[in-house]
């Protein structure tokens, strides 16, 4: 990644789009071909009735020590029985390139300290709505729908593909 570091010393590429659309597929590819990458993705601090107002976590657990030069901390949210909690700790080196990963990833509140946004998209609601089941289990298929109408909303009023500066539509 070329673009300049604007979180202290480490460039922050978010990746951002509906579920379903192959963020998390992507993010993975990134961090397994670019050492020094470390990925944190939204999945670990949002739930079904939280989608998005968990940014603080983020904020004061990553992004805050990060830009002054100190590893970030933060409690994953985990989901024993399909219930979430707050789980173990997750320590974030000071990477050379944190990859942000999922939903409101590339939220405007934080478009100034990114060094790249990526949005993925894949267009079809439905064929998204599988893709998530698959990967979710069929119980979680009522939550997806209200989550992609919650995202519909969201991005509407965010929308961070207007200020993406890669964009990939996967279907």
């Amino acid at each position: 990644m070329e673009a300049p570091p604007r979180l202290g010393g480490v460039r922050v590429l978010a990746i951002d789009g509906p579920s379903g659309s192959g963020k998390s597929t992507l993010a993975r590819e990134v961090v397994a071909q670019h050492p020094g990458c470390v990925l944190v993705s939204t999945d670990d601090f949002a739930t079904w009735d939280d989608p998005v107002s968990w940014w603080p976590r983020l904020e004061n657990g990553v992004f805050t020590p990060l830009a002054n030069g100190r590893p970030g901390r933060y409690q994953r949210m985990e989901w024993p029985g399909g219930v979430p909690r707050l789980g173990e700790w997750v320590t974030v080196e000071i990477p050379e390139i944190l990859v942000i990963e999922g939903v409101s990833a590339g939220r405007r509140a934080v478009h100034d300290r990114l060094s790249c946004l990526v949005w993925v998209d894949f267009t079809c609601a439905s064929a998204r709505l599988e893709r998530a089941v698959a990967r979710d289990g069929e119980r979680s298929r009522p939550h997806l729908r209200r989550w992609q109408q919650f995202e519909s909303g969201w991005f509407a009023v965010d929308d961070p593909a207007a200020r993406a500066g890669l964009k990939f539509h996967t279907g």
